[in-house]
């Protein structure tokens, strides 16, 4: 990849990351394929993002408060709580960013993603020992830094080969927070993880994942989208090595004014992997507000490329719009560089209630308002169901019951 330490440099992103350190920008050179984006940690190396620029071209610019254009400077720190007092198998550290682990997962493609690297002070970094099982979810609490107030951080997991968790980031407050998240999945290692955002109604939340799964490991992600003024992650899975399996699900709820943005890329680099992708939203607008219409985006880009035989992948993204007022864009791509695959296909679908379920419900007595709402649970109960922590299923369940509740849908 473009502009990313050389090989047997250790830690990814300690070469010109430290701040203080000047260094000259990389050449921007053309993209082969999604997979070969330009790449670096030093924030001037980007320009700054206009609406023509693809990656940004749904985002609402002026909306990001500043964390595009270098304008949003730190006013406080990004904070993560993590409570393991009891827990056998599992470490938290609180280290500089001369730690030669940092980086390791991935390098910033993109300009804020550069910017919060180049400006968090600490980093959080959680680590699941080799052969351990943890015999319990283990939640980490995500913080926003406060009304009117901006911060950077900077987070990594790292499950060791052979080990097993389940861990919950939950994402809680207001303000702007602009992040990267690492999540690397040793050789045979297995990692469930739940990120919730539940941000206040202020809140200006923009994440990049690294994700990179092992030989022979097995990572299950579900994002869950329900809150703040604007959410963008943007999720980079890699492989490091045959029979690594990602499983990635989504759910997210916009309302009126809400800008929901997930994005993902899939990058099969090495023989014999899986992947499979299934996001699903719903969106509710109510014009007489003023706030906006709600507004989600969905862009699923999946790489296999020439040396990946074997590998099998899917990818799936419906939206269910509620009410006028809402706008889903879902776009989903797929390249592939290799004819020796087991199996690679997507599907988009963007539409209304299903007037039958909805006609069914209503002859059998049912009220409207209750039948829209049990047919909007039934459209993300397939979701709901692969949580496997019941006090996170009935958390959601009662989130989306008070958003239908909201507007009466």
């Amino acid at each position: 990849m473009t502009a990313s330490t050389p090989a047997g440099a250790g830690a990814a992103g300690v070469r010109g990351a430290i701040a203080g350190e000047n260094r000259e920008a990389a050449p921007v050179t053309p993209a082969v394929n999604k997979g070969e984006l330009f790449a670096s940690f030093d924030v001037n190396a980007f320009e700054i993002p206009s609406g023509r620029d693809e990656i940004w071209r749904f985002t609402p610019l002026r909306r990001l408060r500043g964390l595009h254009d270098g304008s949003a400077a730190a006013t406080a720190d990004g904070h993560v709580g993590v409570d393991v007092t009891g827990i056998e198998g599992i470490t938290v550290e609180t280290v500089g960013r001369d730690d030669p682990r940092l980086g390791e997962a991935g390098t910033p493609a993109d300009r804020i993603a550069a910017q919060a690297y180049s400006s968090f002070t600490e980093a959080t970094i959680v680590t699941v020992g080799k052969e351990q099982e943890l015999p319990d979810p283990v939640t980490i609490t995500i913080n926003g830094p406060g009304s009117g107030k901006t911060a950077f951080a900077h987070f990594q997991i790292r499950v060791e080969p052979f080990a097993r968790a389940t861990l919950v980031l939950d994402h809680h407050g207001s303000g702007v927070i602009a992040d990267n998240v690492e999540i690397i999945v040793a050789e045979s290692a297995k990692l469930s993880v739940v990120t919730v955002q539940d941000w206040a109604e202020d809140a200006v939340h923009v994440r990049t994942e690294h994700l990179r799964v092992g030989r022979d490991a097995e990572l299950r992600h579900f994002a869950v989208s329900l809150g703040g003024d604007l959410s963008r992650v943007t999720s980079n899975i890699r492989y490091d090595g045959p029979g690594g399996d990602a499983e990635l699900l989504g759910l997210y709820f916009a309302d009126a004014g809400q800008h929901i943005e997930h994005r993902l890329l899939v990058d099969h680099a090495v023989p014999h992997c899986k992947s499979n992708v299934v996001y699903k939203g719903a969106l509710q607008g109510d014009p007489a507000l003023g706030k906006g219409d709600a507004h989600t985006v969905w862009i699923g880009d999946v790489l296999i490329r020439a040396a990946a035989e074997g590998t099998d992948t899917f990818e799936l993204n419906r939206s269910l719009i509620l009410t006028d007022g809402a706008r889903a864009d879902s776009v989903p791509n797929l390249e592939i560089e290799t004819g020796e695959i087991l199996g690679a296909g997507h599907a988009s679908a963007t539409g209304r209630f299903d007037d039958e379920q909805l006609f069914y419900l209503l002859s059998r007595g049912i009220p409207e308002d209750q039948a829209r709402r049990l047919v909007v649970r039934g459209f993300f109960h397939e979701l709901i169901n692969r949580i496997t922590i019941p006090e996170l299923r009935e958390r959601i369940d009662a989130a989306i019951e008070a958003e239908l509740a909201a507007v009466g849908a």
